[in-house]
Order: structure tokens, then sequence, then C-alpha cells
């Protein structure tokens, strides 16, 4: 790993530890983990398992905490990726300030008038940069091989 790539890991991983924690709990009850790009994506296999269908109901489909994102089955991991590694790329910028200036944005947007999530700044951004992703066909990735394209 060349050392500008080790830097954005060590400044992301503080939010990279809330995300590995807060995995703990699907992890125990049979969830699993793939490496992808130097990301960690949790996630369950079974769409019906009980936790995966409580996580169906939320309102957002995944969650990413630095270098690790969290939704309820893989099938929605792979339909989000994209989406999710902009989130990445935002971590990796900001480090741990993006868990101040996400919300803060959010705020904002409310005061505004505005949708705190849909129109806040770092979702607008990651849904522009959704198309700078190669599709998963397209790379022919296997799990914890390579790193992320750079955009």
């Amino acid at each position: 790993m060349n050392p500008r790539r080790l830097l954005k890991y060590l400044w992301a991983s503080p939010c990279s530890a809330i995300g590995l924690v807060l995995a703990g709990l699907p992890c125990l009850l049979g969830a699993s983990g793939r490496l992808r790009w130097g990301v960690l994506e949790v996630a369950f296999s079974d769409p019906n398992h009980a936790l995966a269908r409580w996580l169906l109901r939320l309102p957002y489909a995944g969650i990413t905490f630095g270098h690790v994102v969290l939704a309820p089955t893989h099938r929605l991991q792979d339909a989000l990726r994209a989406h999710e590694r902009a989130h990445v790329a935002q971590y990796e910028t900001w480090g741990p300030v993006f868990l101040i200036v996400y919300p803060l944005n959010s705020l904002v947007q409310v005061l505004l008038g505005r949708r705190a999530h849909a129109d806040n700044h770092f979702e607008v951004q990651a849904r522009a940069r959704q198309s700078d992703w190669p599709s998963e066909s397209s790379c022919n990735e296997s799990p914890g091989s390579g790193e992320a394209p750079t955009a």
C-alpha cells in the first residue's frame, strides 16, 4: 500500500472503529463481512433473517463509517456499492470531522426548509459520484483484492 493510501486509512480510522463496533451485533447474530476494494461490507446473506428484515424497514438502506459499510443484505450491499464508496471517499477526505460536518449540514438543510438527508451536501455529492464508480461486473472483483479506483 502506498503511503498516501495508508494516510487515508489512518485519517478515517476513528470512524472505521465506530463501524467495526456497530458491526459487532449483526456479526454475532449471523451477518458476515466481505472485504471489497479495501472496504469491509457487513450484511446478512439471508434477507429473511429477523434482523435483516427489521433493518430493511429503516428509512436508509445502508450506512458507512470510514471503511466499514453496514447494510441489511449482501445483495443490497452490491446495489449500494457506488453510493457508499463515495461516502468512503468523503471519510478519507474529512476523517473524524465528517462525523460533525455531516449532521451539521443536515441541520442547515432543515433550517433552510429543505430535506435533511436528501438535500445534505454529502448525499448530493455521493449521488453525483456514483457514476464514477465501476460496476461490479466491469471489474471482475473478488473480495479483498485490489484497491478502490480513484476518482
